[in-house]
This record gives C-alpha cells, structure tokens and sequence, in this order.
C-alpha cells in the first residue's frame, strides 16, 4: 500500500503524519527483529531501528516548535506494516527483508516528498534530507541482502 505522506497542505499535517509513519516503521523493524533467524542481520535491522528511533526524537522536537500534533502510537497501517513482516516470516529472512524493502519504500516516498514540501521550515528540511538519505541505505540494504539470501 503506497504512501500519501507529504502530499498534506501544512507542516504541521506533515510533521503529525512522519511521526505515525516512524513508529509503524518501528513497530515493523521490532516485528523483524523478533523473526530473523541470522544473529548478524538482526543486528543490521536494530541500527536501522535506532535511526528511526532517532527520526522519531526529531520529528517531536518539530512538532513542538510548529505546534503539530505528535501521536504516541502508531495508526491501523502500522499492521500492515507488521503483518508483511509476520507472514514473511513463515517463509525464512529474505521474505522478512523483501517485506521491509517494501515498508522502506513508503519512507523514501514520504520523506522525498517532504523534503521538496512548500511549508517546510529551514530545520525542517535539513532533517527531511538527512533522513532520506538514511531511509534510502535501509531500502538498498534491504534489497541486497534479501537477494543474496
């Protein structure tokens, strides 16, 4: 299911919608990491989980100064998210990354989309940037090692 995170009118629509998306984004790297089989890969998809961990601290410093909403919970996509990853799972770790790879492209797209957002603040979009770049090295990641798998 594709994203329409950064497609809203104001930054602080924008800033509520990345903060859902990171914690189903969390919520689906918790769910692999409970069924990767592979100690080392494990490993690899906790730093990922981390930088979003990271995006989601950002995000609600964002929030604050624009005044958006910050959910504490994830939203219905989250077990979409997680679900991808738990039927993955029967079928061994590269299912379990491909999963991923596809929950990663919903991250590219929205922060694409947010770092190119007309209401996005100077702070804003230095972070929007930052974590495209990190959003993209999870998805390359994830589609090499599930190859190679």
């Amino acid at each position: 299911m594709a994203t329409t995170v950064g497609t809203e009118d104001t930054i602080t629509q924008l800033v509520t919608n990345l903060i859902l998306l990171e914690r189903d984004a969390i919520a689906a790297y918790e769910a692999t990491i409970s069924r990767l089989s592979d100690a080392s890969l494990s490993q690899q998809v906790e730093a990922f989980r981390q930088d979003h961990m990271k995006h989601l601290e950002i995000l609600n410093e964002i929030a604050a100064e624009t005044g958006a909403e910050a959910p504490t919970e994830g939203d219905l996509k989250q077990m979409l998210t997680t679900g991808k990853v738990a039927l993955a799972g029967l079928m061994g770790d590269g299912a379990i990354l491909k999963a991923m790879r596809t929950n990663e492209d919903d991250t590219v797209a929205a922060y694409e989309r947010a770092s190119d957002h007309p209401s996005a603040i100077p702070k804003s979009l230095a972070f929007f940037q930052k974590a495209l770049a990190d959003e993209r090295r999870h998805r390359d990641w994830m589609e090499r090692t599930a190859d190679a798998l």
